[in-house]
């Protein structure tokens, strides 16, 4: 029962932010980015889950690789099947079908130390589990093969 309500609280808090993230960046969002924002975030906790020794680096890589497939795929309902036209990516260069691109995988590689530091951080607020490193040390972890230890 408790990963499951954890699952709940990552997913909605995944949802919100994801939403969040394009209202800032975009102006605006859509119900389907609370799914496919949630799903990512709940992935994305269940890679840091289980594997804790996997470095950060490899962490945010496999992170940064279901992110693109989750919108991938939510592109390819939510834009291409039901027409919906909630994104347009074909401007960028190096795009795939309009609805994911090498700016985006950056960017979503940059955010994934936080994505990794908020799943730690829920847990251990909500659920007792080990403190998590601070936000600083997860981001120096792009730079190093280890996963430094929890504090």
């Amino acid at each position: 029962m408790k990963h499951l309500s954890r699952r709940i609280i990552v997913f909605i808090f995944g949802g919100i932010a994801y939403i969040l993230l394009e209202i800032l960046h975009h102006g605006k969002s859509h119900w389907s980015m609370f799914l496919c924002g949630g799903t990512c975030i709940m992935l994305g906790d269940l890679v840091n889950e289980k594997k804790p020794k996997m470095s950060i680096l490899k962490q945010s890589c496999l992170i940064t690789a279901i992110i693109l497939l989750a919108e991938y795929v939510t592109g390819l309902i939510v834009n291409v099947w039901l027409k919906l036209k909630v994104w347009d990516y074909s401007q960028f260069k190096f795009h795939l079908n309009g609805q994911i691109c090498l700016n985006y995988a950056t960017l979503w590689f940059l955010l994934s130390p936080l994505l990794i530091w908020s799943g730690d951080t829920i847990r251990w607020l909500l659920f007792n589990e080990a403190k998590p490193l601070s936000l600083l040390n997860t981001y120096k972890g792009l730079v190093s093969t280890k996963k430094t230890c929890k504090i």
